[in-house]
């Protein structure tokens, strides 16, 4: 078992993903988030190398021939994967990644690390999930109809995860998620590869 941990979070739009692992980033400093690459465009604010890694769509699909991504997925026309040899090094190395990814994407992760640990993200009703992407006020009437029946079919997968948050209330979320990483960080095969040497010395007599 490598010595760092994989979390992974999914959650349908509109739940607070990013808005909890922004959190959680900002409260726990030896969490690293991995930089997915994407094709589509920079929004506004947006840095290369910072919320993503910005390429072209051919410079993707090469990546992907090569075998480059951990995982990788088409989302709302746009391509999105994940740097296997990155991760894989990080977690060698002890530290703690976190993926912000879709459910297809957990799946494709947890065939290649089994030992990850998936937690998905709930609303704590549809008509609020609703509420919350008609409030965003970037959205048609219609494309907030066809998130809110994707994100339908995105919950049907919940239970492919390990741990469920439901955010009803952020600071408690936050709190919640904060708590199954430490947990993580203290189960027995994690702390015998982080110290190995000290359960060396104390479990050798």
């Amino acid at each position: 078992m490598s010595a760092g941990n994989l979390f992974v979070v999914a959650a349908p739009s509109g739940a607070g993903k990013t808005t909890l692992v922004r959190h959680l980033l900002e409260r726990d400093a030896t969490v690293h988030l991995s930089i997915s690459f994407t094709t589509r465009a920079p929004r506004a604010g947006e840095e290369n190398g910072r919320e993503y890694h910005f390429v072209d769509v051919l410079t993707f699909q090469k990546m992907v021939a090569a075998g480059e991504f951990l995982e990788w997925a088409e989302v709302h026309g746009n391509y999105y994967g994940t740097s296997q040899r990155w991760i894989s090094e990080q977690l060698a190395n002890g530290r703690d990644i976190l993926l912000e990814i879709d459910w297809q994407g957990a799946q494709q992760v947890r065939s290649l690390f089994p030992e990850m640990l998936g937690i998905f993200v709930l609303p704590p009703s549809l008509t609020e999930l609703a509420q919350r992407l008609s409030g965003r006020g970037t959205d048609s009437a219609d494309v907030v109809e066809r998130r809110l029946a994707a994100a339908r079919e995105e919950m049907r997968h919940v239970g492919e995860f390990d741990y469920v948050i439901i955010n009803d209330h952020l600071s408690q979320a936050i709190d919640d998620l904060s708590a199954i990483v430490h947990s993580a960080r203290l189960g027995l095969a994690r702390q015998q590869a982080r110290h190995a040497r000290l359960f060396a010395d104390l479990l050798e007599h």
